[in-house]
């Protein structure tokens, strides 16, 4: 799976847009929701790939992140900070 943004069912507005936790949390829990609808969990995943619009964002977003993973069987993960993501989003 791919380009998971945080947009709104209803309005397909951006959620939380000025906040990275607002936005983190619901995303890394729509990608959960994916997983498990493939039967599948966190386990099943080898590498993550995050794109940043401000890196310095990075330590509330992995606070998140980590919530998820086990330190010792967490993905491979590659943090890149980019100039601009669709619709403003932060991550």
């Amino acid at each position: 799976m791919s380009g998971q943004i945080l947009l709104s069912p209803e309005t397909g507005n951006i959620i939380g847009t000025e906040n990275i936790v607002q936005q983190t949390q619901p995303i890394i829990a729509n990608i959960e929701a994916i997983l498990t609808s493939a039967q599948m969990n966190w386990n099943n995943v080898f590498k993550t790939t995050v794109f940043m619009s401000d890196f310095t964002n990075f330590y509330s977003m992995n606070q998140v992140y980590a919530q998820y993973f086990d330190e010792s069987t967490a993905p491979a993960r590659v943090c890149v900070e980019v100039s601009r993501l669709p619709k403003d989003v932060l991550i």
